[in-house]
């Protein structure tokens, strides 16, 4: 039996797991590590695309950067080779 509740343990126990799930899923929840990363490539990407329609002569570079990123990328999804 728990002490302050007067429950068998089993229930007591189960509760416990549940509480603990519910905490930990508030956690990843509220993770925001890679957030910023992510609002920071959004915003290069949108500078790099206003650069290229501003200034066309720039337009064959940025494309060209963009592509060997999406290369490097593609490459890196796919593992080891």
């Amino acid at each position: 039996m728990c002490e302050k509740t007067q429950l068998p343990i089993l229930v007591c126990e189960a509760a416990m797991r549940k509480l603990t799930t519910f905490v930990l899923k508030l956690r990843v929840w509220a993770d925001t590590h890679g957030q910023d990363l992510i609002e920071y490539a959004l915003m290069a990407g949108f500078v790099a695309v206003t650069a290229g329609a501003t200034m066309p002569g720039v337009a064959n570079q940025i494309s060209t950067i963009f592509s060997k990123v999406a290369s490097c990328m593609t490459k890196s999804a796919s593992g080891p080779s």
